[in-house]
């Protein structure tokens, strides 16, 4: 019977003990401004800076200069063709190149098309002519626009001049002459063919691993520096065991990134209208061992990170590269084995791949399945990682406690006996 009540009793020391780091985790959060920064601003304002950036997923009406030599009807044709597109704009007509370059140069125009003087001749022998097509290559988009547009009517006056050769007697000849196998376009998940459904899915998730590790290893490092002794745990009854300080803290950090996480994944994808094909129940499913994996890792790296600015440095210098191990931005088939298993050490690999096809292609958890098993594995992983530093931290302030105590009596026995002695 005593030994039920003292089992009751220490459940019930540990729940209390819990709920009181629990408290003065949360206590620190709100009044540290750099955990606050990182914890509520940075995934409250950042994502839709980013969002905002991108949110003209398509370009129109980019400024081009035309260099025609030729001067002919076939050249004047192809620049009204050209200009008539929705997704570029001839913006000035350029006597020769050198003046279509000092305006490049000038970021007025973002691309050059140059019609050589045997435009015309060419095409009238019955020989390939050419179109050159000079794009900045600094802007994706633009790019996109001039280069697609270029190549579009280049094929549609091929095919004219392949119908007047042909000699064909109805259209539907025509039609088969130029084009013998129909070829259909659908751009499958991302409609809009834009930059910002491609990307920022795969940005929302690393923005919840990033600012976390980032808010943790912040409250680390202020807890170390009001510690006299540089030390992570303090000295205190209420932290007189494992589980109750890893548990109290996560359910601090849980608690706020559970709000967080609901923001990037349903919030912003709706504010700025990119594509969202997931199952609500699964997207949770997903979401519940991404979160517990992130903060067990922050909790991890923030026993071994000392300082503060330590950990700033180290996760904004590790973000692009964990962006491009991911395989959102590179395909993950060119990626080397060695990296990619050096990316199995964080949870946002797993995260970023089973939330872009949830989110993009409507996948559901049983779909998402290996990468659901991963971040099981890693939550353990990092959970019981996190459990050994932090007995060590335990056992190293027991240790300072233990040598500051022995050095006290010391003293105290050093000044009784001088007492006696005088």
């Amino acid at each position: 019977m005593d030994k039920e009540k003292g089992l009751l009793g220490q459940i019930n020391e540990g729940i209390h003990d819990a709920c009181y780091i629990w408290m003065k985790e949360m206590k620190t959060t709100i009044q540290d401004e750099g955990v606050l920064i990182f914890f509520i601003l940075v995934p409250v304002f950042y994502p839709l800076l980013y969002s905002w950036a991108y949110n003209n997923e398509t370009v129109h009406e980019v400024p081009v200069a035309v260099v025609d030599m030729s001067h002919s009807h076939e050249s004047r044709q192809f620049i009204r063709q050209y200009n008539a597109s929705p997704d570029v704009k001839v913006a000035y007509k350029c006597n020769d190149m050198n003046n279509a370059q000092d305006l490049m140069e000038k970021q007025v125009v973002f691309g050059i098309v140059y019609l050589p003087a045997d435009f015309d001749t060419r095409i009238n022998r019955m020989q390939q002519t050419t179109v050159s097509v000079y794009c900045d290559m600094s802007l994706m988009m633009t790019y996109k626009a001039i280069y697609q547009t270029a190549t579009a009517i280049a094929q549609s006056m091929s095919k004219e001049i392949q119908i007047a050769l042909s000699g064909n007697s109805t259209d539907r000849e025509d039609e088969i002459s130029t084009q013998p196998l129909a070829v259909e376009e659908v751009q499958m998940f991302n409609p809009t063919g834009g930059y910002g459904s491609f990307i920022i899915p795969a940005v929302l998730m690393l923005i919840i691993q990033q600012t976390l590790v980032l808010g943790i290893g912040l409250s680390a490092g202020t807890a170390r520096e009001n510690n006299r002794y540089q030390d992570l745990v303090p000295i205190s009854r209420h932290y007189n065991g494992l589980f109750r300080i890893v548990f109290g803290k996560s359910l601090c950090y849980f608690m706020i990134y559970a709000v967080m996480t609901a923001w990037l994944v349903l919030g912003i994808p709706r504010i700025f209208n990119f594509t969202t094909l997931f199952h609500p129940v699964d997207l949770i499913g997903l979401m519940l061992p991404y979160l517990l994996s992130c903060i067990f890792f922050g909790m991890f790296v923030s026993c071994i990170v000392r300082y503060r600015e330590n950990v700033i440095l180290l996760v904004v210098f590790a973000s692009l590269p964990l962006l491009f191990l991911s395989g959102a931005s590179w395909p993950q088939s060119n990626i080397p084995g060695y990296w990619q298993g050096f990316s199995w050490l964080f949870p946002s690999t797993f995260g970023i791949r089973g939330f872009i096809r949830m989110n993009s292609m409507g996948a559901t958890l049983q779909d998402v399945r290996p990468e659901y098993i991963s971040l099981w594995i890693l939550t353990i992983v990092y959970f019981f990682a996190t459990c050994a530093v932090y007995r060590y931290q335990i056992l190293h302030t027991r240790r300072h406690a233990l040598e500051r105590l022995n050095y006290m009596k010391e003293r105290a026995q050093a000044a009784k006996k001088k007492d006696e002695e005088q």
